[in-house]
């Protein structure tokens, strides 16, 4: 079964994060909706890159997907963590074990929404702004149960490549590897 991962584009994201992490989950066959925060479906990353969303948060319903992944960026990660919609999301999609995900400074909003867990990885000069043990410096990605964290934007394709293994397979990954030259 086709799995879904909606990915909320809050102002000021961290573009090459984004966009690999679409890319790689689409070309996974992976259904990825992009949503947008606010009014307009266009949506200026932190490097002024504007991306169209597919639609809007409030729009869709948490039971039809299977993910949600947050891209990092600043003021990005902290418009996610000042957005009552998102934490909701957070914290609904924690409630029923499904899986969440943050790279970069995004961690910041799991653990305004109390969904962070034990272990954590984040962009390393924002760890300070998460006052919670369990922060790896040393891990490109950390799973800690339901949850995964990547560092930042050198870090996305193996963070997208994760999270395609936990939403398909290893023969998924595998074979995406090969096709994008990292085999």
């Amino acid at each position: 079964m086709r799995k879904n991962v909606l990915i909320p584009l809050a102002e000021g994201f961290e573009e090459i994060e984004a966009v690999t992490l679409i890319d790689i989950l689409r070309r996974a066959d992976v259904n990825v909706v992009t949503v947008s925060l606010h009014a307009s479906l266009h949506v200026k990353g932190a490097h002024a890159i504007s991306v169209v969303a597919d639609a809007f948060l409030s729009e869709q319903n948490p039971e039809c997907f299977d993910m949600i992944v947050l891209p990092g960026g600043l003021p990005g990660a902290t418009n996610l963590a000042a957005d009552a919609t998102v934490q909701h999301w957070l914290q609904t999609f924690d409630a029923q074990g499904k899986e969440i995900a943050a790279i970069c400074a995004a961690p910041y909003a799991l653990y305004t929404a109390g969904v962070l867990k034990e272990r954590f990885t984040c962009y390393p000069d924002f760890h300070s702004r998460i006052p919670q043990k369990g922060y790896d410096a040393t891990e490109k990605v950390v799973q800690s149960m339901n949850v995964t964290t990547s560092q930042g934007p050198s870090t996305a394709m193996v963070f997208a490549l994760t999270l395609v293994e936990k939403l398909c397979s290893k023969r998924v990954v595998d074979e995406l590897r090969e096709a994008l030259l990292l085999a």
